[in-house]
């Protein structure tokens, strides 16, 4: 049967023994590449499937690619599908992204091709030489013209300075929510810092970033919503970044942790009607020559990769390099899919369908404030064991499915144990750039949005419920850009209850991008310091894929420990992969996510047992 035919064929001179002459299966060499059985190629046939595979190749690294290979199965994740559509979108060859996760064998994706349409983008119709902006004007909110007045009164310069208005993503109003419920502090303002050895490369970092920002819509943009019917955001012409210097104790400590303290976004919020919405404070570091300098940017105008896309900006400026850097993408491209290109009914639809019959919230360890402001949250970080790894990836590819979804009924696991639970709700962040038009891999702003998703963890094999999560991500793709409290209102838990407790981010870190971040080998003098997210959820968990090893970080409210909390989602990718090599069939709901040792400190330590 289908299931007993190995993966992958490794030819070995000897098996690898331990000293008592068993199998020593840790010293086992993971599969290469080629060691994958594929199926028996057949050359692509037509223009499409041929230019299909050359892209495949491309892409996915490998020599040839066949009319029978599975996207998947050749290593193909979230992040590679969003620039597969992209180059499919310059040929004019649209397609839905559920369709590639439906259909991932290269000849039926080439059948499916060009079945999309994408959404027209309406212009912009405020022009550099406008002296008035009227509600006729605007193609992406409704506003009448004394709430553009309102708007207008915000803007240093008035029309003049003013590029562009429009509604915000579903995503932006839920954080602009958050905002506005914390009273101190923002649980959404990004922190990282830097080190610079001399105060001139200081200022030239900071020439750099005002170049990106001059580029970037979405780093021009406030956000206006005092006496307004809907929020707006407000693209402005010209943001000067803000530059604060203070001056650090000389016997304070470290001059990062003072930094750190005095403008902790536990405490510390910045006025959103002020483009940028990026920070900068530095100060001299006590004792020493060097320039610190921390960067506090909200997330209502980033994300992680836009993080990522900025670095190699200004490093790009810094080597002058900044003729080579594509054009830039406008943010309303991404609002115009969110608002025009989402179908309100059939994300409903789709939302009642899996979630009518919760009438439960799904919160693990009893945790229900969701409507946190970050503080009083401890974080944890753990790389995964090489070998274990490789195994979940082998598996993975095996079954034609990405390494995400294993991740995801992993993570439904854990969360099914802390709950009390089978049938299972938890938010995950959708990457946001498979229907965002064109030039979604290179732009700028928040792309990503959390959705709730259903898991029954029950007596369905592991093989099986694998295949079902694989289909059910690929399902909620189709609906990235809908709105999460649409989503919750169609679950059978009545307001104000919240659906779901814990947080699912799957996110892939290049590592070209890491690399960057640790030291700058091209701008030598500067170092990076570190930085740091958080969320209103009190548990969330990030599954850091770094192409060839994976590494978790666990942020959980206190008193619950976010080491154990990984500890338990180390415990359930190893059933599950165990599961999956030996015993494809054995039912979900059996999977353990208590470590031998966990399981003896929660009967033995934390109880009187010598009774």
């Amino acid at each position: 049967p289908d299931y007993m035919v190995p993966a992958a064929f490794v030819r070995l001179a000897a098996l690898p023994l331990t000293p008592n002459g068993k199998l020593d299966r840790q010293a086992l060499p993971a599969p290469a590449d080629d060691a994958y059985a594929r199926t028996a190629y057949e050359a692509p046939q037509g223009a499409v499937e041929t230019a299909l595979a050359g892209i495949w190749a491309e892409l996915l690294g490998v020599e040839r690619v066949g009319r029978h290979d599975n996207f998947f199965e050749l290593g193909g994740h979230s992040l590679l599908a969003v620039q597969l559509m992209e180059r499919l979108r310059r040929l004019s060859l649209g397609v839905e992204v559920r369709t590639l996760f439906a259909r991932p064998v290269l000849c039926d994706l080439a059948a499916s091709l060009g079945s999309h349409d994408e959404v027209a983008v309406p212009a912009n119709l405020i022009g550099e030489q406008s002296t008035a902006i009227t509600p006729q004007m605007l193609t992406l909110i409704d506003l009448t013209q004394q709430e553009i007045d309102r708007i207008v009164a915000t803007v240093p310069g008035g029309v003049a300075n003013i590029q562009d208005i429009y509604g915000l993503s579903p995503l932006q109003d839920g954080i602009l929510f958050h905002h506005l419920l914390a009273t101190k502090g923002d649980p959404y303002l990004l922190v990282s810092q830097m080190a610079f050895a001399e105060r001139g490369l200081l200022e030239r970092y900071l020439g750099a970033v005002q170049q990106v920002v001059d580029r970037h819509d979405i780093l021009r943009t406030a956000f206006v919503w005092e006496g307004l019917s809907s929020p707006a955001q407000v693209v402005w012409r010209k943001a000067a970044l803000g530059v604060r210097e203070v001056e650090l104790d000389e016997d304070g400590g470290p001059g990062s942790e003072q930094l750190k303290r005095r403008f902790d976004p536990r405490q510390y919020r910045i006025d959103l009607g002020r483009a940028p919405l990026m920070r900068v404070v530095i100060a001299r570091e006590p004792g020493s020559g060097r320039w610190l300098l921390l960067e506090l940017l909200h997330h209502l105008i980033g994300d992680h990769t836009t993080l990522e896309i900025m670095h190699a900006e200004v490093r790009a400026v810094l080597e002058r390099r900044a003729h080579e850097l594509a054009a830039p993408q406008p943010f309303r491209n991404l609002v115009a899919q969110a608002r025009l290109g989402g179908d309100a009914k059939a994300h409903e639809e789709f939302f009642q369908e899996q979630l009518a019959d919760i009438d439960e919230p799904t919160l693990p360890f009893g945790l229900s404030q969701v409507h946190g402001d970050g503080s009083g949250v401890g974080e944890a970080h753990r790389m995964l064991p090489q070998a274990l790894n490789d195994r979940l990836r082998a598996q993975a590819r095996r079954l034609g499915v990405s390494l995400a979804s294993l991740c995801h009924l992993a993570w439904g696991q854990v969360v099914a144990r802390s709950s009390g639970r089978e049938q299972v709700v938890f938010g995950t962040v959708l990457f946001g750039r498979m229907h965002a038009g064109a030039g979604a891999d290179r732009a700028m702003g928040l792309f990503i949005n959390t959705l709730p998703v259903r898991l029954d963890l029950d007596g369905t094999g592991v093989e099986e419920s694998l295949r079902l999560t694989h289909a059910r991500l690929a399902e909620l793709l189709a609906h990235e850009h809908a709105s999460l409290a649409l989503a919750q209102r169609c679950s059978g838990v009545a307001a104000p209850a919240p659906l779901f407790g814990a947080l699912l981010n799957y996110r892939h870190n290049t590592p070209a991008a890491m690399a960057g971040s640790r030291t700058d080998d091209g701008l030598s003098g500067v170092e990076w310091l570190g930085s740091e997210e958080r969320t209103n959820y009190p548990l969330t968990l990030s599954v850091e894929d770094f192409g060839e090893a994976l590494g978790l970080t666990a942020q959980v409210v206190e008193p619950i420990s976010a080491d154990r909390v990984c500890g338990y989602m180390q415990r359930a990718l190893e059933q599950l992969a165990e599961a999956l090599e030996r015993a494809p069939d054995r039912p979900v709901r059996e999977l353990d996510i208590l470590s031998p040792e966990e399981r003896t400190y929660l009967l033995e330590e934390l109880n009187r047992t010598d009774a």
